[in-house]
């Protein structure tokens, strides 16, 4: 990633999403923002609710066009309900795989035109739950088991053209927890990286080289339980 260079971050105003921000800023680089609520200050962005995908499209147009342009996508965006399939609303399932999994294909499709004249970047943002599949979280695993194929498959497909890294990474100190059933919330003594050691790994994926790619980047707690 040079410097100057546009990035475009879904969940930008908080979590992981914000620490890519953060990070991209401070490479000299130009964060925009696609989230309900609003980034950093004088961070451009534009409202969205990401489970509307046809939206999700629309806005990545937006933001790419107000911006001359895209130079890479992060697709940090993410929720999730924890509770067995019989006890989650179907809106509620639905919603948990429209976000992490729809959005990330709507929003990278929409920017696809303005990454391929850059020559840009993506990082989509899976979950140790990708490739590890556990109990009461069933919308959860499928929607980023989801992101995991549709990255493989979109980096076989734009291969050349843009460059595409699947970033699994494990559990972090976010709100992500925040407003889940205490059974479904870490411990105290859980063991969780810090959002910008991989906000960090994600900047070591935009900045490589033209021509060598970050295929897939694991990055995780020394001790993360669901993972491998």
């Amino acid at each position: 990633m040079k410097a100057g260079s546009t990035v475009l971050v879904t969940g930008g105003s908080s979590g992981l999403g914000a620490a890519v921000v953060t990070a991209v800023a401070v490479a000299g680089g130009r964060p925009l923002v696609l989230d309900r609520q609003p980034p950093a200050d004088g961070v451009p962005w534009v409202e969205c609710d990401l489970a509307d995908t046809r939206a999700a499209e629309a806005a990545t147009r937006t933001l790419a066009e107000r911006s001359g342009g895209l130079d890479a996508v992060v697709t940090a965006a993410g929720m999730d309900v924890p509770g067995r399939l019989a006890d989650v609303p179907g809106e509620t399932w639905d919603r948990i795989v429209a976000v992490d999994l729809l959005a990330t294909a709507a929003v990278i499709r929409a920017a696809l035109p303005f990454l391929e004249a850059s020559g840009g970047r993506v990082v989509t943002v899976a979950s140790t739950l990708g490739v590890k599949a556990v109990s009461d979280a069933t919308a959860y695993c499928a929607a980023k088991f989801g992101v995991v194929g549709f990255t493989r498959a979109l980096a076989a497909e734009t291969a050349g053209t843009i460059n595409v890294t699947l970033l699994i990474p494990g559990g972090m100190r976010t709100a992500f927890f925040d407003h889940r059933d205490p059974q479904y919330k870490p411990g105290p003594d859980a063991i969780l990286n810090d959002p910008t050691d991989t906000a960090n790994a994600i900047m070591f994926a935009l900045t490589q080289p033209p021509g060598c790619a970050i295929r897939e980047l694991t990055v995780c707690a020394e001790q993360e339980t669901s993972y491998p």
